[in-house]
Formats: structure tokens, C-alpha cells, sequence
């Protein structure tokens, strides 16, 4: 009995992504597909990075296609593309896709899942940048471990810092830690843009940027000048967080920026001598939240010590305990947007021509 591609194909429908929960046929993952001289060859692609699943995913399929009895070569990869924006926007040139974090209020902990999101991205093998728009409280500096002053080759941009494989930019930088950012609306807005632009970023996969915590005019500029492809809410069980929440994400919802999902911090508070776990923000009110809005629920982390010193240390948790059960949270958080990245529209604007016209 001769084997087929469509034969091929068939049994490759039954294999599900774990990560996706769905087939490698629907998702349009499978490359090259090729049954000649009693083998079969093929490639999977997948739209997200992801280092740690490639050898799972690779023997899931090869367990599939051992009842054909031939021989297999399989190639799995990870390809990230730029994804669509808001109308009437171009992705920044060697930046794919931005993803903002954004909160309703401060003290969620927006920051700390930042840097974590974007390290936990570049450990699955994407290349990711930070960028600090908390003009009046610039941390990421802080929490990668990165100081001193970035170098520019010509006096128009810079170059950005490094931490940790992350490319970083902040207006932290540039000033003294102990200077107060005394500056009114559009002077504030003018930085974030000449940092956004004026940032040679290095062919980033992903640009994770840290937003200031409200909805007020770093949020706008980025709304109507910053080409973002999907927003990250984080807020807290309490219920004024929450309060808060929903309206940035309502904010969001009305520019035209897709939200990615909602991650809870501080969900639980884990006592550091008996391991005893608390609720002392309350429950559930992140996950009531997605279904009030019908998004998507990325996950919740603890409230715990340790998180707050690693990332006080300059060494985040996915950095200092790349093994440990938090560090884990945060990947799957990571995967998960990554995911709803992959999942939408293509960025076909650099396909299409330019039209100009004009009267002769």
C-alpha cells in the first residue's frame, strides 16, 4: 500500500499543539510536505517562540507518523512575522510587534510582569526589547540590572542597553536617579515618541513596552501614533484594582488596539516561614473580569518575597530561578500572548504599493 500526502495529512490532523489546543492541519503549521521514495518530509512552523516545546511538539508528530512505518525527516521551528496594528499605521522599522502591559492604577505590579513577560519571551529564543514609557517613574533600569549612559554613532539616536539578552531603552538613562520628572503632558508624550523612534532597536521579534499606570496622555500618543499590535492588562483581586482595570482596558478597546488577556498579580500571599497561602486581595476578580469582557484569562501569580527581591536585585525571577514554579507561571504567560500574537491578522502593508497622485 503506497502512502499519501493526504494520507499524511490525515493523521497529522489528530495531533493537537499543546500550547494552541489545536491540530497542526488547521492551524496551517505544517511546511514542505512531501511523501517520495519511501519517505516522508516535512516542516512545522510555529508562530510563536518556543525553545522549550520544540522537542515535545517534534515527538508527538513523530509518534504520529510511526504507523506508516517509513522513515521521517522533520524539521520544527519557530518563525515570528509582524502582525497587524491600528489602522492607518506601519509597523516601526526592525520592530514586529509591540505588546503593551498596561494597569488602571499603580502598585499592581505592571513592571515587574513587564520585564518578566519580555525575558520569558527571549528564554523561547525571540529577540525582545523593552521600552520604559513610565516617563515619571522609569524602573526597568532597575530591575534589568542596566546603568549607566547609552551610546549614539551619529547625535540623532541611540543605541539601546542591554540586560540579561533584553535591548532596553528608559528615560532613565538619560537623567539623574534622583531627578523628578517635573514636566506637563506634552513634554512627557514628545519623550516617549523620541525614545520609541530615536531607538536603533536591533530586528525585535517582540517590544514589550511598560506603560505608565492610568489613561491619560502616554496612553493616547501610543494609541494614535504607536503602531501596537495587542495590549497586556494586570491588575490585582482587590476590587478598586479592578476598578481600575476595566477601564484600561476599555481605553484600549475603544482605539482599536486588540487586548491579549489579563493577568492577576498578586492573587495569593504564600507565608514565607509555614507556606501557608492567603487571599488577601480577594478572589477571582481577574478571571470575573475576562468573562465581563469576553478576553482571555493569561494567568495569576502570588504574592511573594522573592519575586519583589529578585526584580529589586536587577535579576528577575524568569532570570534568577529560571527553574522555580513562578518562573513557570511567567512563561506560560508569555506563551500564551505570544500565541494570540500569532493568531491574528498578518501585516501585509509592506506588500502594497505606493500611491501617490497628482495633478500635472
Amino acid at each position: 500500500m503506497s502512502i499519501t500526502v493526504e494520507d499524511v495529512k490525515a493523521a497529522l490532523s489528530k495531533v493537537v499543539d499543546p500550547n494552541t489546543t489545536k491540530d497542526f492541519i488547521t492551524t496551517k503549521s505544517v511546511r514542505n510536505l512531501k511523501v517520495d521514495n519511501g519517505q516522508i518530509g516535512l516542516d512545522i512552523e510555529l508562530g510563536y517562540p518556543a525553545k522549550s516545546q520544540i522537542e515535545p511538539i517534534r515527538a508527538s508528530v513523530l509518534a504520529a507518523l510511526a504507523a506508516f512505518g517509513l522513515p521521517v525527516t522533520l524539521n520544527v521551528y519557530s518563525k515570528i512575522i509582524a502582525h497587524t496594528v491600528q489602522r492607518g499605521l506601519k509597523p516601526l522599522p526592525n520592530v514586529k510587534n509591540i505588546i503593551a502591559v498596561a494597569s488602571g492604577k499603580g502598585g499592581v505590579g505592571k513592571s515587574t510582569t513587564a520585564v518578566n513577560l519580555a525575558l520569558a519571551l527571549a528564554a523561547e529564543g525571540a529577540t525582545v526589547g523593552v521600552l520604559d514609557a513610565d516617563i515619571y517613574g522609569p524602573s526597568q533600569p532597575m530591575m534589568l540590572g542596566v546603568s549607566g549612559r547609552p551610546v549614539t554613532k551619529d547625535g540623532k539616536s541611540m543605541e539601546p542597553m542591554e540586560g540579561h539578552g533584553v535591548q532596553v531603552s528608559s528615560i532613565g538613562f538619560l537623567i539623574d536617579p534622583d531627578e523628578p520628572m517635573v514636566w506637563r503632558g506634552p513634554m512627557v508624550t514628545q519623550a516617549l515618541q523620541q525614545l520609541l523612534d530615536q531607538t536603533n532597536w536591533r530586528d525585535l521579534d517582540y517590544l514589550v513596552i511598560d506603560m505608565p499606570p492610568g489613561t491619560g496622555d502616554i496612553q493616547l500618543t501610543l494609541s494614535q501614533k504607536v503602531p501596537v499590535t495587542g495590549a497586556v492588562i494586570v491588575t490585582t483581586p482587590q476590587d478598586i484594582a479592578l476598578l481600575d482595570a476595566r477601564k484600561g482596558l476599555k481605553m484600549f478597546e475603544k482605539v482599536g488596539i486588540p487586548i491579549l488577556g489579563v493577568v492577576e498579580n498578586m492573587s495569593t500571599h504564600i507565608c514565607s516561614n509555614c507556606g501557608h497561602v492567603e487571599e488577601i486581595f480577594g478572589a477571582g476578580g481577574g478571571e470575573k473580569m475576562t468573562q465581563d469582557f469576553k478576553v482571555d484569562f493569561l494567568g495569576k501569580l502570588p504574592l511573594k518575597m522573592s519575586i519583589r527581591e529578585q526584580t529589586d536585585s536587577g535579576r528577575p525571577t524568569v532570570v534568577a530561578d529560571p527553574d522555580g514554579a513562578v518562573a513557570g507561571i511567567y512563561r506560560e504567560i508569555a506563551r500564551k500572548v505570544a500565541i494570540r500574537v500569532a493568531e491574528k491578522a498578518k501585516d501585509m502593508t509592506s506588500k502594497f504599493p505606493t500611491i501617490v497622485v497628482k495633478n500635472d
